[in-house]
This record gives structure tokens, C-alpha cells and sequence, in this order.
């Protein structure tokens, strides 16, 4: 195959049927926020730039969930696990090994694959036992509060790994941030432009690569699954091995969450695992509209926005304030409030098209 034919085809998958967004019109405006993005630096302080950080590195954790749940049909409350997991496992593997050599960027690759390893083992007494619908979301539920209940109890000294002290409810600090091995010297990614730019590729990278994954035939046969499980077994699908993939995916899109907020703060804390940490990325998946990649970012980042303004401003009132709005998402606008502003716009668009 030519380079311009895999040109085409990647093309072709990054704007299937899967994902809202196609055409020259989107990606202009696509391509005016990115530059938008990247030019936001040298116009804000290093406070906002390192608060935009902040909110992009929760942004991995609400797309695998939309994967998780949106395209696969699985609601899990699991996400905040493995970020926990990834996080810790951070912290232990920096704290023990240093910041030289590139040892930090070796401990997020293995912290996100720990957590990928313990989404799979979990995935797969979820997705062989049959366990489905409510169940599964009891059951994720109740393995991350098992994770925060234990993490909470480790403040004794005795409660160490190497030189990594876990400190229970007081949360593990002091492990170092990312750094990239320059021949100039190290180049540490503290909370400011560099990191800013670092976590924008990654993110980039990860939203393409995941609207080219679920426009594949893997993605594809995802929803499938979703909408009828049953049918799509009868084709010749393993029903299970799919639902595990996906789930394995996301919960490792949630790891790297947790490792680059660990990093982002040099600290973490079992609360991060909680009842309010777990429902809280819900929210953000379903006001966006969880059956799509981009509203899912968007809705993302304006929740991520209104809570933290609501918790600075009116702290009383932040958690009332997000469990309204699911409630209201749920029975004014089910597919996700992000898509319910859009979708006039898409109608009309579809209506010109068939007119054509």
C-alpha cells in the first residue's frame, strides 16, 4: 500500500461513522482551537497555564470512559481505581528509582501498565463471569472503594516500599516530576509550558488514535456489542474478549491519567479514589454525550470548569450543583447535553447533504 492510499485510509477512519465531526468545516475548526491552544501560553500566567494542565490531565480518564461506557455499553465506576493505581505505582517506582536517565518516563509507562494489568485481571472474572448492566457498575464501585478504604490505612511506618512511604489518608508526596533526558541537561516537566505542551501532544495523539480505533472494525463491532449483545454473538463474535479490550483500554487511559496528575502535583491521596472522585467522571461523560469522543472532551472541560469555579466560590454548593446537572441530563437530554445543542445544527447539515 502507497503512502497517500494509508493516508486515505487512516483518513477515512478518523472521520467514520463512529465519531460526530467530519469535513473540511470541522477540522478548520478544529485546527483553529488546537493553535488556539497552543498560543495560550504567551498570553496567560504561569497559574492559569499550569490550572489548563490540570484540567487536561482528567481528560484521558473521560475518554477511556467514554470507550468504557459510551461505545461498549459498560458502565463502570472503576475509573478512579486505576488512577489510583497508576498514581501510586508512580509515586513508588520515582521515589525509588530517581529522575535520571529518564527513570520517570520508564516508571509511566510501567505504572500505566500496571494498571492496564489489574484492569485486565478484574476484566476478566467481569466479562467470562456474564456480569453485566447494574452489577458491573456495583462491582467497580465497590473494588474502588475497597482500593480507597485500604489506601487509607497505610499511615503507619511499617507501611512502606523501598523508600516510598505510603502515609494512608494523608496521601504520598515528594515523588519527583516527569523529566526527559536532554544532552543539555535534564528537562523537568514542572506544572508550567512545557508540561502544558507535552500533555496537549498527548492528548492529541490519544483522541485521534481513538477515533481511528472506534471507526475501525474493532469499534465497529464495540457498538455492535452494545446494541445487541446477543446478535453479535450469533455472528461469530467473542463477545467477551471485546467488552475486556475495551475495558483494558480505557482503564489505561484512566493510569495515565493518574500518573500525569501525580506527576502535575507531586502527590496523591486515597481520596482520590472515593465516592465522589468515582461519580464524578459520570457526570462529565454524560453531559458531553458519552457515544462521542470530541463532545465528551468538550463536556469535559466545561464541567471540569464550572466545578472548580463552584468549589473556589461556593464549595457547599459544587456537589449539588453536578448532581443536579446529571439528573437533568438524564431526563431532559439522555445522549448528553453537548449533543443536544448540536444536534440542530447536524440535522440541518444532513438535510442540506441529502438535498444535494
Amino acid at each position: 500500500m502507497s503512502s497517500a492510499s494509508r493516508f486515505t485510509s487512516i483518513l477515512k477512519l478518523i472521520e467514520g461513522p463512529q465519531t460526530l465531526g467530519k469535513g473540511p468545516k470541522f477540522w478548520s475548526g478544529f485546527t483553529v482551537v488546537l493553535l488556539a491552544a497552543c498560543a495560550y501560553p504567551a498570553f496567560a500566567d504561569s497559574y492559569d497555564v499550569g490550572n489548563n494542565v490540570y484540567f487536561f490531565n482528567w481528560l484521558f480518564m473521560a475518554m477511556g470512559l467514554s470507550l468504557i461506557w459510551g461505545y461498549g455499553g459498560a458502565l463502570s465506576f472503576g475509573q478512579t481505581a486505576f488512577f489510583g493505581v497508576a498514581g501510586y505505582a508512580y509515586g513508588v517506582l520515582t521515589i525509588n528509582l530517581g529522575d535520571a536517565y529518564g527513570l520517570t518516563l520508564l516508571s509511566l509507562v510501567l505504572a500505566v501498565g500496571l494498571s492496564a494489568l489489574f484492569a485486565a485481571i478484574l476484566g476478566y472474572f467481569l466479562f467470562f463471569g456474564r456480569i453485566s448492566g447494574v452489577f458491573l457498575g456495583i462491582v467497580t464501585l465497590s473494588v474502588t472503594l475497597v482500593l480507597e478504604r485500604f489506601m487509607a490505612q497505610t499511615a503507619g511506618p511499617e507501611w512502606a516500599i523501598g523508600n516510598a512511604r505510603l502515609n494512608g489518608f494523608n496521601g504520598m508526596g515528594a515523588m519527583p516530576s516527569l523529566t526527559i533526558p536532554w544532552p543539555g541537561g535534564n528537562i523537568v516537566l514542572y506544572p508550567d509550558v512545557t508540561l502544558y505542551y507535552v500533555t496537549l501532544v498527548l492528548l492529541l495523539v490519544c483522541y485521534l488514535g481513538l477515533r481511528i480505533l472506534v471507526n475501525s472494525r474493532f469499534g465497529n463491532v464495540i457498538v455492535a456489542i452494545r446494541e445487541n449483545p446477543m446478535r453479535a454473538e450469533m455472528l461469530g463474535y467473542d463477545v467477551r474478549k471485546y467488552q475486556l479490550a475495551t475495558f483494558v483500554i480505557g482503564s489505561a487511559l484512566a493510569g495515565l491519567s493518574g500518573v500525569l496528575y501525580t506527576s502535575w502535583g507531586n502527590y496523591i491521596t486515597p481520596a482520590s479514589m472515593g465516592m465522589t472522585a468515582a461519580s464524578l467522571p459520570i457526570v462529565w461523560v454524560a453531559v458531553g454525550g458519552r457515544t462521542d469522543l470530541t463532545t465528551t472532551v468538550i463536556g469535559t472541560l466545561a464541567v471540569l470548569m464550572v466545578f472548580q469555579s463552584l468549589t473556589i466560590y461556593g464549595s457547599q454548593y459544587a456537589l449539588i450543583v453536578m448532581g443536579t446537572l446529571l439528573v437533568i441530563t438524564v431526563l431532559i437530554a439522555p445522549r448528553g447535553i453537548v449533543i443536544a445543542l448540536l444536534s440542530p445544527f447536524m440535522r440541518r447539515k444532513s438535510k442540506l447533504e441529502g438535498e444535494r
